[in-house]
């Protein structure tokens, strides 16, 4: 039997590492820090106005859990708004469009955990299609 325990005292938030010039958003990627092997999760803080990129998951079904804050999302297409508050679970099919932000005037803490363990997504922000970024395996630092 195996397992992993990360102490909240000790888990230290940063830019994700795959965007490493995103300094607003803040994450604790817990896929880097336990070995999951079938899926992927990771712990984000969010200050007041910070958003994601409207994007797809082509693979991966993702659950949402507000633990702290408000999370403000847009799901779907065309986009349905969605308030929600802390204790809120979302859980978000593959292939459907969606935004995370924090449209609140305090931090938001949310745990997002997916499966399978894979962070193909397609960001569908309205902007030109050659500014458009698939993302894939091989863009996810090890």
């Amino acid at each position: 039997m195996a397992f992993s325990v990360l102490s909240g005292n000790e888990l230290q938030f940063a830019p994700p590492s795959w965007r490493p010039e995103d300094a607003t958003r803040q994450i604790v990627e817990v896929t880097r820090l336990a070995p999951l092997r079938h899926s992927r999760a990771n712990l984000w803080r969010y200050p007041p106005g910070a958003e994601g990129y409207r994007h797809v998951q082509l693979v991966q079904e993702e659950t949402f859990v507000v633990l702290e804050g408000t999370l403000s999302m847009l799901l779907g297409d065309p986009p349905q708004r969605h308030e929600l508050p802390a204790r809120s679970i979302v859980v978000v099919e593959p292939h459907t469009p969606l935004k995370v932000m924090n449209d609140s005037d305090a931090d938001v803490l949310f745990f997002v955990y997916g499966a399978p363990s894979d962070p193909s997504a397609e960001v569908i922000e309205d902007v030109p299609a050659e500014v458009r970024k698939r993302i894939g395996p091989a863009d996810i630092p090890p």
